[in-house]
Order: C-alpha cells, then structure tokens, then sequence
C-alpha cells in the first residue's frame, strides 16, 4: 500500500481531467481526500481505486440507502424555515469520506405543514432525525 499524498492538480492530470472536475468529485463525495489548509490531498491508494471505476461502482451498488419522509403538521412559517435550516446545514456536516446525504424539505402555507425527505446511509438518515425529533421537543 502508497501513502503517497498527491495534490488536485496532480490527480486530474493523472485522470486527465480538468482540477475543477476532480474538485467536484471530492466535494461530491465520489473521491476520497483530505482537507489540508485550503487545500485537498488524495493517498496514491483511493487514486487508484477511484480510476478503476468498476470495482468502485460495485462497492456503492452495495451500499444500502435509507429513504425517509417526514411530515410535520401544524407548524408556522417562520420555525419552518428555522428548521430546515438547522438540518440542511446538520445534513451537510461530515468530511470528504461521509457518503452524501440528500436533503429536502417543502413548506405548505395552506395546511401550515412541512414534509421533510432524506436519503442516505441508513446511519446517517438516523442521526439526522434524532436531531429532528430533539428540534421539535414533544410536539
């Protein structure tokens, strides 16, 4: 095993891919890298499996997701959208190893209610609705 660090630049010409490409992976979640200064380095390791890209897609095929819908009745606009974003910003805690965790949330004005849709690892869809249920108290 290379523990050798390489830096964006020097991944996307190995890739032979644009470096903003490579930063839309990392940020995606679909390349494994740490964050140092302002800056990412990827281990020569999670390169080389990344370009082989049938074993990595194999791997996610495994991964089971979690499909959540919340809904929450009675509920003012303006706690609405607090809440939202108090999870949005919870949902995108994490760091470039965290598997993306989609997010979204729509407010009805009529009925006064909000539904609230996660889909991700089967953990974190868990954490995100403990966070949940301890912002809405014992409603």
């Amino acid at each position: 095993m290379s523990n050798i660090l390489l830096s964006v630049e020097q991944a996307a010409e190995e890739l032979r891919l644009h470096p903003k490409t490579v930063l839309r992976y990392i940020r995606d979640g679909r390349l494994p890298a740490t964050r140092v200064g302002k800056s990412y380095r990827i281990t020569r390791d999670k390169l080389d499996a990344f370009a082989g890209a049938a074993s990595g897609r194999a791997e996610a095929a495994l991964r089971a997701r979690t499909t959540c819908v919340v809904d929450i009745p009675a509920i003012a606009a303006g706690q609405a959208e607090r809440l939202a974003l108090f999870l949005q910003s919870a949902a995108l805690s994490g760091d470039a190893t965290t598997p993306p965790l989609h997010f979204q949330t729509a407010f009805d004005p009529l009925t006064e209610s909000m539904k609230v849709v996660m889909i991700g690892a089967s953990s974190d869809v868990a954490k995100l609705l403990t966070m949940l249920h301890l912002q809405l108290g014992d409603r």
